[in-house]
């Protein structure tokens, strides 16, 4: 579901209004995710919605900043500010999630769980240029991102959960080998 966008503007108002009929409309979770990606393309804001200083850090770290949270828990949207080398654990999520890279580029690294739940098999890779979205919802969505390059790289995260009473999109971490796909 990976497709580049129409040129960003800075504010959310536009943006929460389309992911909240997008939110709306009958679907499971991978067709949500499909809606929303779609209001993110269309309503792509600028990485402008964020000060100076939120796009500070140290290399190697990445902060998360809430920028909305819909009244009905239905959504909320995160901007992830990666620093150079940034990488998060291997995790899953406890719901649907769509992002775009509103500067930098975006890595992220896919696995599965082997059949016997002991190892994580890796299944492939992605990049995700500025301007790119992309979406996905449980099972299935086990990953690691990063952000490989020597700049700052900008992410807007939407998650159909509402983080402010849970906290973490996060469903679980997952700490166990990785072992090539067999071909």
């Amino acid at each position: 579901m990976n497709t580049l966008t129409a040129p960003p503007t800075t504010g959310l108002d536009e943006l929460v209004i389309a992911v909240r009929a997008a939110v709306a409309r009958p679907a499971d979770w991978r067709g949500t995710a499909s809606h929303v990606a779609d209001a993110l393309r269309e309503h792509m804001p600028s990485p402008e919605l964020l000060t100076p200083d939120q796009l500070t850090g140290e290399p190697g770290t990445f902060r998360s900043h809430r920028l909305h949270v819909e009244p009905d828990g239905s959504f909320s949207m995160v901007a992830i500010v990666w620093q150079p080398g940034a990488v998060t654990l291997v995790h899953d999520h406890v719901t649907w999630c769509v992002f775009g890279t509103l500067t930098g580029v975006e890595y992220e690294d896919l696995y599965t769980l082997s059949e016997d739940g002991t190892a994580l098999i890796e299944v492939g890779s992605n990049h995700a240029p500025t301007g790119e979205v992309s979406g996905f919802a449980p099972p299935g969505d086990i990953h690691r991102v990063r952000n490989d390059s020597d700049t700052v790289a900008v992410s807007l995260h939407i998650y159909g959960t509402d983080l402010n009473r849970i906290g973490s999109s996060a469903r679980r971490y997952y700490d166990l080998p990785i072992r090539p796909a067999k071909l």
